[in-house]
């Protein structure tokens, strides 16, 4: 081959080799980008926060994870008060699942007990709310988150915002504690203006062997007579009722406990051949015809449904 030809074809070889280098190249650049790009965003996707769906509940034990929209409570106590916050209950208290206000919302549902141990652990719950009297606590614990509270403790406003707190429904039960606190107040008023202001109001009730008197914070509609309503009580069973909560009595001495005004709680089905005896007869509420009944039943808690419905039956019964 002449020197003529050969050096053009040089020239050429050089050029498309030349070619194929810068190509190589552009291909290493886009492949390294793109693995960048998807380095970053595995990175980006594995730091961003996942939603847990619990909340921190400070409890009388200290803090507590529990889930923000529990679907499965196992409820030992303050059952009626999960359910007026529309709380889905699968395991509920033999005291409860007697209450006419609920046996709807409990249709089904597994009456359980500090001993149901096995019971529990099949009904799968998501949250157990216990009181601190309860044994097995530690074992309850193991099986899902745990709150518990002592009886008493707080009034049954406070408990009722707790529970709120508890199930992510604070403002619900915040609301309905401020509509009912007004409300009973001016019941109260209309009260007093009609039987007068210093009026006292006992409660009574009785189990067939036993007569008690109670306190303002025993249920049977006492927190609404005596702390919504400002209603009196006679001394006597400030005297020996309110601290303690209740006071046992004799068939003898019912008019020494007995208010201007009486409520009596009986169970519809008990006996209340009390009702026709001379002790009860010759008190002056009874013989004035100044006696509420409710039913034992339906007044044993101090939760919203209990009192709305304890609230129109004290309404009616002084103002009819």
């Amino acid at each position: 081959m002449s020197k003529k030809l050969l050096l053009p074809l040089i020239i050429l070889m050089c050029v498309f080799i030349s070619a194929c280098g810068a190509k190589n190249e552009d291909n290493k650049t886009a492949t390294t980008t793109d693995s960048t790009a998807a380095s970053t965003s595995e990175s980006t996707s594995t730091e961003a926060p996942a939603k847990t769906g619990t909340i921190t509940y400070q409890s009388e034990l200290g803090p507590v994870e529990v889930p923000a929209d529990p679907k499965r409570i196992v409820a030992l106590t303050n059952a009626p008060n999960v359910l007026s916050l529309g709380g889905t209950i699968v395991g509920v208290d033999e005291w409860t699942n007697k209450s006419p206000h609920f046996k709807d919302k409990l249709a089904g549902v597994e009456v359980v007990s500090e001993d149901s141990l096995e019971k529990i652990i099949e009904l799968e719950p998501d949250l157990i709310i216990a009181g601190t009297h309860n044994k097995n606590l530690d074992k309850f614990k193991e099986i899902a988150p745990t709150v518990v509270y002592t009886w008493g403790k707080l009034d049954y406003l406070a408990q009722q915002l707790e529970i709120g707190k508890l199930l992510n429904k604070e403002k619900e039960a915040q609301a309905w504690i401020d509509d009912f606190t007004k409300r009973a107040a001016e019941a109260g008023k209309e009260i007093k203006a009609k039987i007068g202001d210093n009026a006292t109001v006992s409660v009574f009730e009785t189990d067939s062997k036993s007569f008690y008197v109670f306190g303002n914070n025993w249920a049977r509609g006492t927190e609404i007579l005596y702390q919504a309503m400002g209603l009196n009580m006679p001394e006597k069973v400030k005297k020996d009722a309110l601290g303690p909560g209740y006071y046992t009595l004799s068939n003898e001495v019912l008019s020494d406990y007995a208010g201007d005004y009486l409520v009596i709680s009986r169970s519809a089905t008990g006996d209340n051949s009390f009702m026709k005896s001379d002790s009860w007869s010759k008190i002056p509420a009874v013989k004035n015809n100044h006696v509420i009944e409710i039913d034992t039943e339906a007044a044993s808690y101090s939760d919203p449904t209990t009192l709305e419905y304890l609230l129109n039956i004290f309404k009616e019964g002084f103002l009819k």
